[in-house]
């Protein structure tokens, strides 16, 4: 099956689970967000994952958003959602965390303010733009803008404080602990593994050591032996010397 046919099955596939929530939507809308959907799937921006929600509705767009290093957030998975509205792309989506977060920028219900979601929004955006700027919300924070006023405001007067927070809420509700125990685990065991090549390496290298030293030992003794029967013929000629002077 080539690779046209195999999208268009996909296509027409996709289109019979629309539900009733989309049918407000045009069909080249739906089209332009299945279109948008193959490309989160086929090339996912860095830390996005799109997976399929439980409605099967194109009108809403699931993903997890895995927290940047260096942030407060980092290992954390959160689940977000963008709402889409009957006037897509007129009007710009939704965006909700639904995943818990310490964040300026998103309300105790998930709500989040992004300039890309209101006086920025343009028609052309996609709908992966869209995901890569609220991810890079999880880096720089606008607390001018803020949801969360308390959040925003310790961002401002203590952030250390405001990461603490945050990576207690992270750690509360983003991190799986099966998956950072697995994590942790494939740690030690590479870990293990390094020390045990070590210590390979340093029983090698002091048996080579000992080898060598036996070896130095060895001609040590050789050595000596032969100086020894060097004095002692030494002794003899220089003994003869004297004997034929007294003759």
């Amino acid at each position: 099956m080539s690779l046209v046919v195999h999208l268009k099955l996909l296509f027409l596939v996709s289109r019979l689970f629309v539900t009733m929530n989309d049918v407000n939507l045009a069909p080249q809308v739906i089209s332009r967000i299945l279109s948008e959907i193959r490309d989160l799937n086929r090339n996912p921006a860095d830390g996005i994952e799109f997976i399929d929600n439980e409605e099967n509705s194109v009108s809403e767009i699931h993903s997890i958003v895995t927290g940047p290093e260096g942030t407060p957030f980092h290992r954390g998975r959160f689940r977000m959602k963008l709402i889409l509205s009957h006037d897509y792309p007129n009007t710009p989506p939704r965006g909700y965390f639904l995943t818990k977060i310490y964040h300026p920028n998103v309300s105790s219900n998930g709500d989040i303010c992004v300039n890309t979601l209101k006086k920025d929004w343009n028609p052309t955006t996609t709908l992966k733009h869209v995901l890569q700027v609220i991810r890079c919300l999880l880096i720089v924070p606008f607390p001018e803008s803020s949801l969360n006023d308390e959040a925003g405001k310790l961002f401002m007067d203590s952030y250390d404080e405001f990461a603490r927070r945050a990576r207690l809420m992270t750690h509360v509700h983003a991190i799986d602990e099966t998956e950072e125990n697995d994590e942790d685990a494939g740690d030690v065991a590479q870990k293990d593994a390094r020390t045990a090549k070590i210590s390979a390496s340093v029983d090698s290298s002091d048996a080579a050591e000992g080898v060598l030293g036996n070896s130095v030992l060895f001609t040590s003794d050789k050595i000596a032996d032969k100086l020894k029967v060097k004095k002692s013929a030494d002794k003899t000629k220089e003994a003869k010397k004297k004997s034929l002077k007294r003759l």
